[in-house]
């Protein structure tokens, strides 16, 4: 763990590149939106959870739910990184009968996820269940579920909402990554989602924005002391799809396009890692 920012973004360097080497090698989509939550995957991992790799099912541990189940490649590296598995086990990410796939497994499948996630709007729910159940055995742990933006369109995200803010369950926190982008377009052509920040304070919870890469406002505003029971924290992080590499950035092709060997060295190149 670490409150070092300079550290925090040379691992969210190091993460990306890895992340694009992958999906080149194996073939796998998603890139854009992987690359939009890193820094927010960072701040929580390495600098503000109350989580041991060593313990994985430690009982008192912060729990963390990737909601947006689709930037599964981004968590996998990230728990490598932190030391819940050999990183030598990404190695089969992507292989038939593997581990790890498109989308994180069950919990009993791998140490660090706390939920099987991939059909959009789930895990707000599953995150509230779990803060309940903290708070009714009397647990001091924190649960944190990061949602994508055009998940916010699926109607269980806003019955959570309303739920988590009825029963003033103040050690949830959801955090959206507010990329701009879903699968077919742009998120506020699909549905009316804006504004988001005041639709979450109309549904009763504690809302504010942060630039989705600044380490510093991520980190200030996700270690932030919560009550067992309050308003609900939601935070709406505004954050740029394929972000790091300027060729990917806001460019929505790369939800489902496949990086080339050459355009793997030139990513590799601005975000100034090797291979």
């Amino acid at each position: 763990m670490t409150t070092d920012i300079s550290e925090l973004k040379n691992i969210a360097s190091r993460i990306r590149g890895r992340i694009i080497a992958t999906s080149h090698q194996t073939h796998t989509p998603h890139l854009g939106s992987c690359l939009s939550c890193v820094d927010i995957l960072i701040a929580a991992y390495f600098s503000t959870l109350k989580i041991d790799p060593a313990k994985p099912s430690d009982p008192e541990r912060d729990r963390f739910i990737l909601s947006k189940g689709h930037g599964a490649a981004a968590l996998f590296q990230v728990l490598a990184l932190r030391g819940f598995y050999p990183e030598a086990m990404l190695e089969s990410y992507g292989v038939d009968g593997g581990i790890f796939a498109e989308h994180p497994p069950t919990p009993d499948h791998l140490p660090g996820i706390e939920a099987a996630t991939g059909s959009l709007g789930h895990g707000l729910p599953i995150g509230l269940g779990m803060a309940l159940a903290g708070r009714i055995k009397q647990q001091e742990y924190d649960v944190t579920v990061l949602l994508g933006d055009g998940e916010c369109n699926e109607g269980s995200v806003w019955e959570a909402a309303m739920m988590a803010a009825g029963q003033q369950v103040g050690n949830l926190l959801a955090i959206v990554d507010f990329n701009k982008w879903q699968a077919t377009g742009r998120s506020e052509e699909v549905l009316a989602l804006g504004p988001l920040v005041d639709k979450w304070r109309a549904f009763g919870w504690e809302a504010s924005e942060v630039d989705g890469h600044d380490m510093n406002a991520l980190t200030a505003v996700m270690g932030r002391k919560r009550s067992r029971v309050g308003k609900p924290i939601a935070v709406v992080a505004h954050t740029v799809k394929g972000k790091g590499v300027s060729f990917m950035e806001d460019d929505n092709n790369w939800h489902y396009r496949i990086p080339t060997a050459d355009e793997v060295l030139a990513a590799y190149k601005e975000l100034g890692v090797t291979a």
